[in-house]
């Protein structure tokens, strides 16, 4: 039985978001085998007490409250560093402080960083190459995302619309930071873990000596395909969820109102459009005037949301890795309309959803499925049968062989 020490920029507990539903299944698969300790962030609507199911499995677990950073501090970095933002996000002397402590308090076999914004903290540990201490810990980095990929992506599509240019030179900047930084932590990890085959290949092209492992982002099916409760949501209701100030979920949330629900809201006049993710992107407000949608800011639980929903829509425009929103829907047996970017990562997803990148063809599918209640039994039925090939069960076994190795 190992030891390892897990880096995460928020309690992962409650798995409710992306970030978190990774984080949470990993952890508690490791910690099934492993002794873990846990060095966490408290977002501003976490508590820096762990909750009990997360205290239970972990033999350590500190959290750090999340530090702040104004654009103004952004702007600095820009102009002063040149280190990417993303990088500077979580920078915290208390973080760096209890790890420190930690690393020199006890022999970890394994130092695993989940996401590139927390491998700053690498820094902490001396290359062992000029370190006698062979105490060290290997180190495990989780690419949640193919960073300059992602960030690529968006200035491509930031260009294609003038209003845009000042965030498409912006992201001109930051992904040849992200590859430059990206690729030496890369190198610099004994371990690497991407979530998908394109990601694996998106950082061998920065690193071509790399063999990652793709553990793709995964969930306990049967907690969600057992989940009854559902929200009273006007119908036919079509539900997008995921946090509403990230960069690929605004712009796509903007993209399906303004081109895909015009569309939808003539076929179907009471049909309404449910935005569902904390810290709603003030982009967003002009939304809260169009009919037929709303934005609920911060709920305590999507998954009643999802459930309720006649479909459930992934309009992104920008992306890398997995979403795992799309995982959530598969489990409680939705009907899902996908673009193509939206559902990258996943084996045949055409087999568990509708996909569609136009605007015409995505209402449309909308449409059908709200109108359809046979096809739409039909594609529940095959979102469920596709959900149990990325259960944390099936998944997690080539990553415990890899640690247990160290």
């Amino acid at each position: 039985m190992g030891h390892i020490l897990l880096l995460t920029p928020q309690v992962p507990y409650p798995p409710r978001q992306g970030t978190a539903l990774r984080n949470w299944g990993i952890l508690r698969g490791l910690a099934a085998r492993h002794r873990v300790s846990l060095l966490t962030f408290a977002a501003p609507d976490q508590e820096t007490t762990a909750p009990a199911p997360l205290a239970d499995i972990v033999e350590r677990v500190a959290i750090i409250p999340q530090p702040a950073r104004t654009s103004r501090d952004r702007l600095h970095d820009l102009l002063t560093t040149t280190r990417p933002d993303l990088t500077l996000r979580l920078e915290s002397a208390a973080f760096r402080q209890q790890l420190q402590a930690w690393l020199d308090a006890y022999p970890f076999d394994w130092l695993q960083v989940e996401g590139l914004e927390m491998a700053p903290y690498l820094d902490l540990l001396p290359p062992r190459l000029l370190s006698t201490d062979y105490r060290l810990p290997s180190i495990a980095f989780d690419a949640h995302n193919c960073e300059y990929l992602l960030q690529k992506r968006a200035g491509s599509a930031d260009l294609r619309r003038p209003r845009r240019w000042p965030a498409a030179l912006y992201s001109a900047v930051q992904w040849r930071r992200l590859r430059r930084y990206e690729a030496a932590v890369c190198r610099r990890a004994n371990l690497v873990i991407a979530v998908s085959e394109a990601d694996a290949a998106a950082l061998r092209r920065i690193v071509p000596t790399l063999d990652p492992l793709v553990i793709p982002n995964g969930i306990t099916v049967a907690e969600y395909a057992a989940f009854t409760d559902k929200a009273d949501l006007q119908q036919p209701a079509f539900v997008f969820t995921g946090t509403m100030d990230f960069r690929p979920n605004v712009d796509g949330a903007l993209w399906f109102a303004a081109e895909v629900w015009p569309r939808i809201r003539t076929a179907l006049p009471d049909a309404c459009c449910y935005l569902v993710g904390r810290h709603p992107h003030r982009r967003l407000d002009a939304l809260r005037e169009t009919p037929g949608v709303v934005i609920t800011g911060s709920v305590p639980d999507t998954r009643p949301y999802i459930n309720a929903a006649t479909v459930y829509v992934v309009p992104l425009l920008v992306g890398g890795g997995t979403r795992l929103k799309l995982l959530e829907a598969t489990s409680m047996g939705k009907a899902i309309v996908s673009t193509t970017l939206g559902a990258e990562g996943f084996a045949h997803p055409e087999e568990a959803m509708q996909l569609a990148d136009d605007p015409a063809a995505f209402a449309e599918a909308c449409i059908h499925l709200a109108h359809d209640a046979a096809a739409r039994a039909q594609l529940e039925m095959r979102a469920r049968a596709y959900a149990h090939a990325y259960d944390w069960d099936v998944l997690l076994p080539p990553l415990l062989a890899r640690l247990d190795g160290s």
